[in-house]
């Protein structure tokens, strides 16, 4: 079985031919560093973390370029630094936030078991370079040079109406986005869908020496910076561009419209892929409910439903759902997590000895548009395979642990909650409130708080006294 993946673009699953397959390319949007990343944005470095480690069994480490990038020029964060640091001069406040922002993010991403793409480019450094490689201010001027790009009041504007096919992403005319606009019609454009690549930069801000022949400084607009760095870093068409179904229109839209009209392609990338929405205990995620939580808070913080969670428990739960439908993240759905990895861990140790190298069977269900669903289901039944001696569904096992991402982090994972959970003055008082419920014959609330134990990666055993009769219970950190 090749592997399939569902194209947006095209709004059909088909067999993935990547253009070289000795050079397999992909590009996803990554954070704008301004603040903790949410959860939100967990899914998409998770979902396509799983498709970077399954593009490099197919067709080996070597052959696969995986770009993610860093979005470090931005309103939202000459906001955050003159909220942050009032005192210091804008362009000092911003280093301040961007530096710290993105190493927290490196370090909340790294205990959800991510590998480190082969690329990760900072959008500044990639506004004006001089080593030959593309960068925005040179794909503004051929945008302007070919009749796709206009001046007007020291900004630089696309000009969508020069793109006749504007709209495939999303599945719109020109027509409908153009009733349906809710975009601020500035008296210099030309077209109300019009947006921008190139503005002026306010007193303070950062600046760049601008395109086209602009003599005041600027800076550019959102949509060129992914444009720029995948184009420098994969070339003018590649394979894959992965992202959250919210960046489909406009961001991904106008990525295609610039790199298009810049290169004179037919295509950006072969395949365009979108993770779905996150909701948080069945409602939207916003600070006005109350419901806002990033990564860091998970992993630090007894926010959510009284407790830390492991990295590994957070993976697991996004990756329940297909990438493609909508993901209800809640304290159940962690629990779930939290009691599979509790009972795949004892086989989890040494995963890292399959090696990359291992093949991919056919009809695999991660051939299958990265079916983890599935592919999760299939894996309990090899791990009682591999409990029953089963050396293959051992083997097959541990590669899916690696396919899915619970390696190294697994294993490291257990040994700190190990010692964690025996430290937990928590798990004695649950214990004994289990006794307690079973000699009053609360056989509910004794499931219940067993249950509880589980979650924390407790096994609870009960053993009649053979001298007193009574039941007595022991407990141990799962292995």
């Amino acid at each position: 079985m090749a592997l399939k993946l569902y194209n947006t673009l095209t709004r059909q699953k088909a067999d993935f031919k990547p253009i070289d397959d000795k050079n397999v390319r992909m590009y996803v949007c990554g954070p704008t560093v301004y603040d903790y990343a949410h959860i939100g944005n967990a899914r998409p470095v998770i979902v396509f973390d799983v498709l970077f480690r399954l593009l490099r069994h197919v067709y080996g480490a070597e052959h696969v370029t995986y770009v993610r990038n860093i979005t470090d020029v931005d309103d939202k964060i000459n906001a955050r630094a003159a909220r942050d640091y009032p005192t210091l001069p804008l362009n000092d406040a911003i280093r301040k936030v961007t530096e710290a922002t993105e190493q927290q993010f490196h370090t909340d991403i790294a205990a959800l078991g991510v590998l480190e793409p082969k690329y990760e480019p900072r959008a500044t450094e990639y506004i004006r370079r001089d080593d030959g490689r593309e960068d925005m201010v040179s794909m503004i001027d051929a945008l302007v040079a070919r009749g796709h790009a206009y001046v007007a009041e020291d900004h630089v504007l696309f000009d969508v109406g020069s793109m006749p096919d504007y709209g495939r992403l999303s599945n719109r005319s020109l027509d409908e986005m153009e009733a349906g606009a809710r975009v601020e019609v500035a008296p210099y454009k030309k077209g109300p869908m019009d947006f921008v690549l190139w503005k002026p930069s306010k007193p303070g801000e950062p600046a760049w020496p601008s395109p086209a022949g602009i003599a005041t400084p600027g800076r550019p607009g959102w949509h060129i910076e992914c444009s720029a760095m995948s184009g420098a870093l994969l070339g003018p068409e590649f394979d894959i561009h992965g992202g959250g179904i919210d960046l489909a229109f406009p961001h991904h839209e106008n990525e295609i419209a610039q790199s298009r009209c810049a290169h004179g392609t037919p295509v950006m990338a072969k395949v365009w892929m979108h993770n779905g929405f996150l909701q948080v205990e069945g409602e939207k995620m916003s600070k006005s409910l109350g419901n806002f939580i990033t990564i860091n808070e998970l992993l630090t913080m007894e926010k959510f439903g009284g407790r830390r969670w492991p990295g590994e428990v957070l993976r697991l739960a996004m990756l329940m759902t297909h990438y493609r439908e909508p993901i209800d993240f809640s304290v159940k759905r962690l629990e779930e997590a939290q009691a599979i990895l509790n009972r795949w861990s004892d086989l989890a140790f040494g995963v890292s000895t399959i090696g990359i190298s291992a093949r991919v069977p056919d009809e695999h269900p991660l051939l299958d548009d990265l079916n983890t669903p599935q592919f999760i289901t299939q894996m309990h039944g090899l791990y009682k395979a591999a409990k029953a001696g089963d050396e293959a569904a051992l083997t097959s096992f541990r590669l899916g642990l690696e396919l899915l991402g619970f390696t190294d982090v697994m294993a490291a994972a257990n040994k700190l909650r190990n010692q964690d959970v025996q430290a937990d003055p928590r798990v004695q008082e649950l214990v004994t409130a289990r006794l307690e419920a079973r000699k009053r014959k609360d056989f509910a609330e004794s499931d219940r708080i067993r249950d509880e134990l589980a979650a924390m990666g407790i096994t609870v055993k009960d053993v009649k006294n053979k001298t007193t009769g009574e039941i007595e219970t022991t407990w141990e950190v799962a292995r």
